[in-house]
């Protein structure tokens, strides 16, 4: 049986609900029941902005994860907030650029993905959540990178397919970070 489920979260304009889509999307593309469920505030841009995506061959009974698998937190109040549910033997994966506090949590796999930096070297910080959804990809492997890739181009507006080649590397950069242990 197939079932992941990841809480994405961190402040507008760093594409936290965008990654939701496309791992939804990827999920999709692999024969998957999926559900994304999006939270943000009112703020929008620098407000705060979550997302939980559930992939499952199964079929979901409801969008609302408690205690979810994994965690993408894209900074330090995300990593605060949702620290604490993540379920035993889950694992948060942290933005250690914008996130300085360690996180210790037992039982939980962390791993600090420089995220920030990684987009920066790229060209783009707008990438910061490539680099992120890289790195989920290779630590949860619910979904192919190629299915993800394919998410991305149908994402992408024809006016901005030149940025395919950064976020593809974006997805590479992320995965690298993460070990093979």
């Amino acid at each position: 049986m197939i079932y992941n489920d990841v809480l994405i979260a961190g402040y507008g304009g760093q594409g936290v609900l965008l990654a939701g889509k496309l791992l939804a999307w990827a999920g999709m593309a692999q024969g998957l029941n999926v559900t994304w469920f999006p939270s943000y505030g009112a703020e929008i841009r620098g407000g705060t902005a979550n997302c939980t995506v559930i992939m499952s061959d199964e079929e979901i009974g409801s969008p609302v994860v408690d205690s979810p698998g994994a965690l993408i937190a894209m900074n330090q109040a995300s990593a605060d907030k949702f620290t604490g549910r993540i379920k035993k033997g889950g694992v948060i994966l942290l933005n250690s650029s914008l996130a300085k506090v360690d996180v210790i949590r037992a039982g939980v796999r962390v791993i600090k993905i420089p995220a920030n930096e990684i987009a920066e070297e790229l060209g783009d910080v707008k990438v910061v959540n490539m680099v992120m959804l890289g790195a989920y990809i290779k630590a949860v492997a619910t979904v192919s990178r190629k299915n993800v890739v394919k998410a991305v181009e149908a994402a992408l507006p024809e006016r901005r397919r030149s940025l395919l080649p950064m976020n593809i590397e974006a997805l590479e950069r992320g995965g690298s970070m993460v070990g093979d242990d």
